[in-house]
């Protein structure tokens, strides 16, 4: 995993499972571009407080983590993460759920010291 950030870093701030890797790598695919990379961030927000977005961003804002997350045998896929983010989220592992019962992205994150019964907000 390479890292490009504008502070000194020794570890990427989130990484993501294989799973949730490769479904970023489809839908970055489906959107036809490659000037666009994932951008996390915690944002106020939620019943707890803060809330995780993830979005798909073009931008390159000042003190931004920049993170290349390796998929084996595929390439890779950019990640971005503010830096008033990366303190919440250093640790984080974004993984991808695909069953009948349930899908999408989950984060869980070593950070967050409790969240709500809806599980889309966290307190620090």
């Amino acid at each position: 995993m390479s890292i490009t950030p504008a502070e000194p870093t020794v570890t990427a701030p989130v990484a993501l499972s294989e799973a949730a890797a490769l479904k970023v790598r489809e839908l970055l695919d489906a959107e036809g571009r490659d000037d666009l990379r994932l951008r996390i961030a915690v944002q106020p927000g939620g019943c707890a407080g803060m809330q995780y977005q993830l979005f798909f961003d073009e931008r390159s804002l000042d003190g931004d983590v920049l993170v290349d997350q390796p998929i084996e045998g595929a390439g890779s896929v950019p990640l971005v993460v503010d830096r008033a983010s990366v303190p919440l989220l250093t640790g984080a592992t974004i993984s991808y759920t695909d069953t009948i019962e349930k899908q999408g992205f989950e984060i869980d994150n070593p950070n967050a010291g409790g969240g709500c019964a809806c599980g889309n907000s966290f307190c620090g």
